[in-house]
């Protein structure tokens, strides 16, 4: 069973951020048809594609373009295992600074007694974060779990 055409009911004048979300929108189910799925993954992607095609006003049409695109994308994610591009270095550089970073900034901060070094902390924990993730798209990538779309 094939993925369902992007094919909205909203026909009049797109803004740049309607046509950057359209852009994105395709870009992923492109993406998404070179992959082999199955057919509860293809069903489950097919309602977001369908939710997107039944919307008639440009604003529901911008916001439901967002919604659908992240649905999907957690659905490969967790189905299939697939992430986007970067994926891993953007959820690691948030995960550095608040793990890594924050509890470096306090302990220079308590052991030079003075608070004032606890930002110190932070560009480390988002070096380490930038690292980790880093190595991890890399390893997604090998494995050829990465989809050819960037976030």
């Amino acid at each position: 069973m094939p993925l369902n055409k992007f094919n909205p009911k909203y026909q009049g004048v797109h803004t740049k951020s309607l046509s950057k979300q359209i852009q994105k929108f395709l870009q992923l189910n492109n993406a998404l048809k070179e992959k082999k799925m199955s057919e509860l993954i293809i069903d489950s992607i097919n309602e977001e594609i369908k939710k997107v095609n039944q919307v008639e006003s440009k604003k529901l049409l911008t916001a439901q373009l967002a919604k659908s695109y992240q649905n999907i994308l957690k659905i490969v994610e967790k189905e299939m295992n697939l992430v986007a591009k970067n994926h891993y270095r953007n959820m690691w550089m948030a995960i550095g600074m608040s793990a890594f970073g924050i509890p470096l900034g306090v302990a220079f901060g308590a052991s030079l007694n003075n608070y004032g070094f606890i930002g110190i902390g932070l560009p480390i924990g988002f070096a380490v974060g930038i690292a980790i993730g880093s190595k991890k798209d890399k390893e997604a990538e090998e494995e050829g779990r990465q989809l050819d779309i960037e976030i």
